[in-house]
């Protein structure tokens, strides 16, 4: 996939622990795994993850590997699920790296809260309503 031309993708991972030890891997992406004390954790660790893969190997490979299908994944034996592995979707969102101005309504209160936490985090209103939106599409608790 072009890096250029999509904005929003996914991988497939393999979630697999129990009680407190959780870690998903993504067969299609090599090294890029998370983890974390709960399901949830480990989701959204290795979304960060995912992420910062793409984002370290876009400047020099505009291509990214083919994300194969959950049945695909289990043809080439890369999901054991009689050992308790469970697939998971990774949503995977990519930056085009060319801001571009958009006129949002809100309401007045919602708006000064933005900003209030923005400025608490050391944002500006667009860096956090940005920083928001990823979570909310990339699926963060």
């Amino acid at each position: 996939m072009d890096l250029r031309k999509n904005h929003m993708t996914h991988y497939v991972g393999i979630l697999d622990g129990a009680d407190d030890v959780w870690g998903v891997r993504v067969p299609d992406l090599p090294g890029c795994h998370g983890g974390g004390a709960s399901p949830e954790e480990a989701i959204a660790d290795v979304t960060s993850a995912v992420r910062e893969w793409v984002e370290a190997r876009a400047p020099k490979h505009p291509q990214l590997p083919v994300s194969r299908t959950v049945a695909q994944l289990l043809l080439d034996d890369e999901l054991d699920t009689a050992a308790g592995e469970s697939a998971v979707i990774i949503p995977v969102l990519i930056d085009s790296g060319r801001p571009v101005r958009a006129n949002l309504s809100l309401d007045a209160g919602l708006l000064a809260a933005i900003d209030e936490e923005a400025g608490r985090r050391g944002l500006t209103r667009s860096a956090f309503i940005a920083s928001a939106a990823r979570e909310k599409i990339e699926g963060h608790r």
